[in-house]
């Protein structure tokens, strides 16, 4: 078996499931799904109390818990009829949600989108039917479920959530009260994207943020009860690596855009020497770093797979407007105020380097709505792994 295959969960108590509760689950236009790694009495609480209220689908994704905690998942489905899906070793908090929601797509095609939350009680069973109903209601918005961060917080949350939320508010041009949280009404018109993120683990949930500013898809916030037991004990959330890794999202245009200024000037300079010619030399190096560019950000920064026939005239609009703005800045500052051209040049991108980023954020990588809505959700199908095992 493959290290990353989906271990098939079948107890014998799955014949035992009450059918009585699994014939009432007929809402199945919002389910909800659940990442649990090694969780405690919490994930059991969520649940006798989504059930009082709620008859749909439930979907809980083991993630590599081992065999301790199977007769706990077996008695979630024995007793409440929900679907266990299990990872055979543990692969992070995102491959779960991944898995979960291409379960979802391929069970209920139909579905308006699913609902995420935590295994560990951080959210209350009523704001996580407000949050799937606020979806309901909208159709074609991410919903967040956002913390009021206020009182008794851990330090550790606090801090990741105020600089994740600064950092947005730069790199997304958004102002979020909560980016980390984990209870979320995620719309269909995502599920597609969502796919192909590589992030596996807790950087998922920042990327799916990303995702939705680029695909224009509207962020609605809903306010949920902040709730943390004495300590966080039950969170398997890495302060040191987990937070690497999400700021690591957070930074990627910059470290890309300081990579393609360094090739951007060494060939300025190179072009320079050759020719003494400032327009040639200009020219040469922006061909040079749009050649880099282009692609690497595409991909890596804005999560874009529209055609390049859309978006390589917008970004070589803004390529021609910022070449010939920096050209100007240069010899601006290298003629009026003495300024070496190779300093000026510097001064003039750096200058330029937010106005750039803006633009390729709002208007080069981001689709317009019409063209989203236009594609074929069915498509989706095939880029989903479908190959999850569930309890019957």
């Amino acid at each position: 078996m493959e290290k990353n295959a989906i271990r098939p969960v079948t107890p014998a108590s799955a014949s035992t499931a009450p059918a009585t509760l699994i014939e009432r689950c007929a809402d199945r236009r919002c389910p909800i799904l659940i990442p649990a790694y090694r969780p405690g009495e919490a994930l059991a609480s969520v649940i006798t109390e989504l059930r009082a209220e709620y008859s749909g689908p439930i979907v809980v994704v083991d993630d590599g818990s081992g065999p301790d905690f199977q007769e706990k998942f077996y008695g979630l489905h024995g007793e409440f009829g929900i679907t266990i899906l299990s990872h055979v070793r543990n692969l992070g908090k995102g491959a779960a949600l991944k898995t979960g929601i291409a379960y979802v797509f391929t069970k209920w095609p139909e579905a308006a989108g699913v609902v995420t939350a935590d295994a560990d009680g951080q959210h209350h069973p009523d704001d996580i039917l407000r949050v799937r109903q606020t979806l309901l209601e909208t159709g074609d918005a991410l919903v967040l479920g956002t913390r009021a961060f206020d009182g008794d917080i851990p330090a550790r949350s606090r801090f990741g959530n105020a600089v994740s939320r600064a950092a947005l508010r730069l790199f997304l041009g958004q102002n979020l009260a909560d980016t980390q949280t984990g209870l979320r009404a995620i719309p269909a018109s995502l599920w597609r994207s969502l796919a192909g993120i590589r992030a596996d683990r807790y950087e998922f949930e920042l990327e799916m943020l990303v995702a939705a500013k680029h695909l224009n898809t509207p962020i609605l916030e809903s306010p949920i009860r902040t709730i943390y037991e004495a300590g966080n004990k039950s969170s398997h959330f890495n302060p040191l690596i987990d937070s690497m890794r999400i700021y690591f999202v957070l930074l990627r245009f910059s470290m890309i855009s300081l990579l393609t200024a360094s090739i951007d000037n060494v060939m300025f300079v190179f072009a320079l020497w050759l020719s003494s010619r400032l327009l040639m030399a200009q020219i040469c190096g922006r061909a040079v770093a749009v050649a880099f560019n282009y692609g690497i950000v595409r991909k890596a920064v804005f999560h874009s797979d529209q055609k390049h026939a859309i978006v390589l005239p917008r970004y070589l609009m803004l390529v021609l407007a910022s070449g010939a703005l920096s050209y100007g800045g240069i010899l601006l500052l290298s003629s009026r105020f003495h300024m070496p051209v190779v300093a000026a040049k510097i001064l003039s991108e750096t200058i330029l380097f937010f106005m750039n980023f803006a633009v390729q954020r709002d208007f080069v990588f981001t689709r317009r709505r019409a063209v989203r809505d236009a594609e074929p959700l069915g498509s989706l199908k095939s880029s989903l792994r479908t190959d999850a095992a569930h309890v019957r």
